[in-house]
Order: C-alpha cells, then sequence, then structure tokens
C-alpha cells in the first residue's frame, strides 16, 4: 500500500532532469512529461504482468486441487477408559 502511494513521486522523479554546471555554479531541473508518461505506462504494464501471472497461478493451482484423489479410510475402533 506504501507502494502505491509513493508511486506518483517516483514518477515525478523519473521524469525529472537534473543537469549541473560547474562553470557557473548552476543547477537546472526539468521535467519531461513524455518520460513521465512513458514511466506511468511500463509501470501499468508491469502491474497487469504481476496480475495476469497471479491468476495463471491460482489458476494452475486449483486445476492441481480438482484433479487430486484423496482417499479416507475411517476406522470406527473406539477404546472408552472406564476407572
Amino acid at each position: 500500500m506504501r507502494i502505491a502511494l509513493a508511486l506518483p513521486l517516483l514518477l515525478a522523479l523519473g521524469a525529472c532532469q537534473v543537469s549541473k554546471d560547474d562553470n557557473n555554479g548552476t543547477t537546472s531541473v526539468t521535467y519531461n512529461e513524455d518520460v513521465a508518461s512513458n514511466v506511468a505506462a511500463d509501470v501499468g504494464n508491469t502491474a497487469e504482468n504481476i496480475a495476469a501471472d497471479i491468476g495463471n497461478d491460482v489458476e494452475r493451482t486449483s486445476d492441481k486441487i480438482r484433479n487430486t484423489d484423496v482417499a479416507v479410510n475411517v476406522n470406527e475402533n473406539v477404546q472408552t477408559n472406564k476407572r
């Protein structure tokens, strides 16, 4: 959940380009909307891929469970302790 809250900040930082000019002692920061848009698209695609992988894993696991035979042997040999 914390990652979801930090994601906009990370996207903004990823789109910032910092350049420093040592000759005159200046630093400039520019924000590139194209980079931010590309990063957001990449994050969205990665999230979709992760969700699809999880869905596939759940489906494979449920198939394995459905195809499992369980044999149950119940023995009714009950002993009572009388004092």
